[in-house]
């Protein structure tokens, strides 16, 4: 079925830093707007479709996360599921990582994020158009750091962690960052995954895990 976008997840207040809803140059409808907080982009913004209500993870949620990952980053495979504006993944190519893949099925914001790695000259990256759980249905390969914000009250955390790692998306020494709604207990986790930080931020808990066996629930 179609992945709906995050219009039913109520967004806290947090998110307006990076909300912001200009005319699109056409007159037609608006844009969000990203600035890159931190790295070579520093501060650079980036425009993108408001296509179902959409927006980026917070600058002071980035700026947690990544401070959390600082000593990981140089050299890191990344995999941005559900991307939206892809402002986990390009944040993390700022940052040093070696290459992102970013994927959602919104045809509107592929485009927009294509468009903006182009703009940064950003040849170590690329964006699938596909629905999360099709990408992970099928074996693939393994990624440093996985960053998952999918839509909230769908489900989507139970279904998708154990396909990322029965499938060999993650190996162990990887991380995954995932958000979940924050009057909810945190998801069950393959095993082999230690939790090692956590925050939460108005509706939002957010974690970061570390891959340190191999072995799948």
């Amino acid at each position: 079925m179609p992945q709906r976008r995050k219009s039913p997840r109520p967004l806290p207040k947090q998110h307006a830093a990076d909300g912001q809803r200009p005319k699109s140059a056409s007159g037609r409808g608006t844009l969000g707007e990203l600035r890159i907080i931190g790295g070579d982009w520093r501060s650079r913004k980036l425009t993108f479709p408001d296509s179902g209500g959409v927006r980026p993870t917070p600058a002071r949620t980035r700026e947690t996360l990544f401070n959390w990952l600082r000593f990981h980053l140089a050299g890191a495979r990344c995999l941005d599921l559900f991307a939206g504006s892809g402002a986990l993944g390009l944040e993390a190519l700022s940052r040093g990582a070696a290459h992102s893949v970013f994927v959602d099925h919104t045809p509107e914001l592929v485009k927009a994020l294509n468009s903006n790695l182009a703009l940064l000259q950003a040849d170590n990256a690329r964006v699938v158009r596909q629905d999360t759980d099709a990408f992970l249905a099928s074996p693939g390969e393994s990624f440093d750091i996985v960053f998952i914000d999918p839509p909230f009250r769908q489900g989507w955390l139970t279904r998708l962690l154990p396909a990322l790692a029965d499938n060999g998306w993650v190996k162990p020494g990887s991380w995954v960052y995932l958000e979940h709604e924050s009057e909810l207990t945190t998801p069950a986790v393959p095993a082999g995954w230690q939790l090692q930080r956590q925050k939460s931020a108005g509706q939002v808990c957010y974690c970061l895990f570390r891959i340190t066996d191999s072995t799948s629930v």
